[in-house]
């Protein structure tokens, strides 16, 4: 099958039905829990296993994948047939993905053109759903990197943690450590910006957090369907899944249109820093 593959990576957060277009392949990060590594979803590290361990108090770490596993999927796809790959990662600030596919792509039987999404979980997964979208469609490398470029860059992300501890042992919250300080009661919103998670606000109560998210979310939304007829949204989770479901259900009702909502538990390694609980949303308005 001629044409350009797409590669992204489970930080994507993206289900079993996303993943059924043969043009894309995930590459898994790994999860170390009690120091034993273990890919994500394909040994059984799911976001559940990683929830319970973090409740349970044990130590639950992340790494990258190697630049093997990049060069193995990039040699089997030029086996397949496809003339070229562009292999779209979670924030290079965040994550050392991106470098890992930067070091393989060099090798590669076939051109390979790797895109700091700058973002992560299904901000970063609609853009890898359009850029599979484009290359089917015919689009060359060049074209279908810079799909998933715009529409990363014109998604949106916010989402409440219960507690910034899990982050703050990750190296994930950057500015964010601003918040640790504060009192239990304050319940803190965050954001993407500049490929890292920044602090957004902080709320009393977790009750008016929650309210202050459905908030924040409607309003990406009215602001993204002024630029687009077709927006989507992401309610993400982390053992949350009734949370969840009601803040998508919220959403759906109060959208002056039907409004589709991808309801998704985050992917066990995102689960790792942000925590249980932990809810988010992601406007992506499709180019």
């Amino acid at each position: 099958m001629a044409g350009v593959a797409v590669v992204t990576d489970s930080t994507a957060s993206l289900n079993a039905e996303h993943r059924q277009d043969a043009r894309l392949t995930v590459i898994p990060l790994q999860v170390v829990i009690d120091e034993v590594s273990r890919p994500e979803d394909e040994s059984g590290v799911t976001p559940d296993v990683v929830a319970r361990a973090l409740r349970d108090g044990r130590s639950v770490t992340t790494s990258r994948p190697t630049p093997e596993a990049f060069s193995v999927a990039y040699g089997e796809l030029a086996t397949a047939g496809y003339d070229s790959v562009v292999s779209v990662h979670m924030s290079s600030v965040m994550s050392g993905t991106f470098a890992a596919a930067a070091i393989a792509a060099e090798t590669s039987p076939i051109p390979v053109t790797v895109v700091d999404s700058g973002t992560l979980a299904m901000a970063m997964g609609f853009s890898v759903l359009s850029a599979v979208l484009a290359a089917s469609c015919g689009q060359d490398p060049a074209e279908v990197a810079e799909t998933a470029q715009r529409r990363a860059a014109g998604s949106t992300t916010y989402f409440l943690v219960h507690s910034l501890e899990y982050l703050r042992r990750g190296g994930r919250i950057g500015p964010a450590a601003a918040l640790l300080g504060s009192a239990l009661s304050i319940k803190p919103l965050l954001t993407v910006k500049g490929g890292e998670i920044r602090p957004y606000e902080r709320v009393r109560t977790a009750s008016k957090a929650l309210a202050r998210l459905e908030e924040l979310g409607m309003a990406a939304l009215a602001h993204a369907a002024g630029a687009s007829d077709h927006v989507d949204v992401a309610v993400h989770h982390l053992d949350n899944l009734a949370g969840a479901e009601a803040l998508a259900e919220r959403l759906r009702g109060r959208a002056q249109t039907s409004l589709d909502v991808t309801v998704a538990e985050v992917s066990a390694v995102l689960g790792a820093h942000v925590g249980p609980g932990t809810l988010g949303i992601v406007v992506s308005p499709r180019l």
